[in-house]
């Protein structure tokens, strides 16, 4: 398996590797505190809130002279497409790259590793607002109606810049159909 994660050795994964795959809840509070950080100045807003919403997250890290200089993470979400049935979808969050290390590779490195880690989900999703970045490593723009599964119903959304990942259990997918997710706080998609 490529993470390099040690949990089923018991072993503390080496969080200093250039590029690592961490669980959330073996971040130290420094790499925490770096992720939110970057994450803040990358989205121009204060990211504790939006990182403190993940639940079980799994974040990947490229680490350069020490410090942190490109990050995602992604959680477990349940997408549906129109009536049909629920799909487990490792949802992207939170990518973002140290401006100083920009157009370097490092961002699609973090992408491309995160890509080969979530294999075993229905696909990958995420939101953003630069498709064409997410489009050359292979995602996909959906194109349909989006909305929010609430207790009253669905919610449409207004959402823009949705996109998914195939993975080897995605079933046939209608790329112009409703898509619709569980509502949650902040931000739906």
């Amino acid at each position: 398996m490529p993470g390099n994660t040690t949990a089923d050795s018991g072993e503390r994964p080496d969080h200093s590797a250039p590029l690592c795959v961490v669980p959330g809840g073996d971040l130290t509070p420094a790499e925490r505190e770096a992720i939110i950080d970057l994450c803040s100045r990358a989205f121009e807003e204060d990211y504790r809130p939006y990182l403190a919403l993940m639940q079980d997250p799994v974040h990947v890290l490229v680490n350069h002279g020490g410090a942190l200089a490109s990050h995602a993470l992604w959680i477990t979400r349940l997408l549906q497409q129109g009536d049909g049935p629920l799909l487990r979808c490792a949802y992207v969050e939170g990518m973002a790259t140290e401006p100083a290390w920009q157009r370097r590779g490092l961002g699609s490195a973090v992408m491309r590793r995160l890509a080969a880690e979530i294999g075993g989900y229905d696909l990958g999703a995420l939101c953003t607002g630069s498709p064409g970045y997410y489009a050359r490593l292979g995602w996909e723009l959906w194109r349909g109606p989006l909305y929010a599964r609430t207790a009253t119903g669905l919610e449409p959304c207004d959402e823009e810049g949705v996109m998914i990942l195939r993975t080897r259990h995605t079933p046939p997918l209608d790329l112009d159909g409703p898509l619709s997710v569980e509502w949650r706080p902040l931000e739906v998609w």
